[in-house]
């Protein structure tokens, strides 16, 4: 198994804001992950009970380095959204990945017939986020898979305003994953909140505090190390969820480009690593999942890449 698992680069520069993460320290579902190479993939469908881990050494592409989630369509597939709009905080988001219909065929409506089959990454099909824009509400689902190929999942958001829904799936044939994003808005009042300051620690419900240290340097890798502690005392005992012991998510600034790797293969606790590489100089938020006295829990951080 290889050690470090490098972020996907993204294309653009970062913007300014962030939020702070709502709902840190309640349950959560780990975040899902942005584009891999196949190999990685092929792996997790036949380890789906193993640690997540390492990166690949072969040279990206010009697709690898297309950042995740800016486009509702990509490679032939698109997220078409039952409601892109909700008339309340709480209710239920339906959607369907469709395979674009070939050229000529079905133009009135620009997609074709649904996606039925799916490889697994983490022991499920496909995974969920949802993310408001100044990213102060955030949300990591698993919707389940009628057999005609529509998704549905309750979701229960802070606050009204608008979102960004993120879908990260691997259709069976393909050789890579892909994250599709599309807008969602909830009726209400919205007032923005500001970026909170960088702190090295957060506070979770619980007890727990989680640390973060190393530097996410832009455009060289780093390895970024997170330490949970319960009640001032170090956490040894993480539990695996969907087959690692943390997983770790960055949305950037302004345009919520996203991604998200997989820590080395290493202990339950009370460290985790990550190898990332910033793409650009920057703010990003880092959203940590980890999973202790069977609850998912939710550690943010504001960071800077130099």
């Amino acid at each position: 198994m290889q050690t470090g698992l490098k972020i996907a680069a993204f294309a653009a520069a970062a913007a300014a804001t962030f939020g702070t993460a709502y709902g840190v320290g309640s349950a959560a579902d780990p975040v899902v992950a942005e584009k891999r190479p196949a190999a990685h993939e092929e792996q997790h469908d036949e380890q789906e009970g193993g640690h997540a881990e390492g990166g690949h050494a072969e040279a990206s592409t010009a697709a690898d380095l297309t950042p995740g989630g800016l486009q509702v369509s990509e490679r032939g597939y698109t997220l078409d959204l039952e409601r892109d709009r909700l008339p309340d905080r709480k209710g239920e988001l339906r959607f369907t990945i469709r395979k674009d219909a070939p050229h000529g065929k079905d133009a009135a409506h620009g997609a074709g017939e649904p996606v039925t089959s799916y490889k697994k990454e983490h022991g499920k099909e496909l995974h969920l986020i949802v993310a408001s824009r100044d990213l102060t509400a955030y949300r990591h689902l698993h919707p389940v898979r009628d057999a005609d190929g529509t998704w549905s999942t309750p979701v229960s958001l802070p606050k009204a305003g608008d979102y960004r829904v993120f879908a990260d799936f691997t259709p069976r044939g393909e050789e890579k994953g892909l994250t599709l994003g599309a807008g969602l808005g909830v009726a209400g009042t919205y007032e923005p909140a500001p970026l909170p300051e960088h702190a090295a620690t957060a506070r979770v419900a619980g007890g727990y505090e989680v640390r973060v240290d190393g530097e996410l340097k832009a455009g060289a890798g780093s390895e970024l190390t997170l330490s949970v502690s319960k009640d001032g005392k170090p956490v040894t005992d993480l539990e695996p969820y969907l087959g690692a012991y943390g997983h770790l998510v960055a949305l950037r600034s302004g345009d919520l480009a996203y991604l998200h790797v997989h820590p080395h293969e290493g202990r339950p606790g009370p460290e985790v690593a990550f190898t990332a590489t910033a793409p650009s100089a920057g703010t990003y938020r880092l959203f940590l999942d980890f999973k202790h006295d069977g609850e998912v829990r939710t550690a943010a951080f504001t960071v800077h890449a130099a």
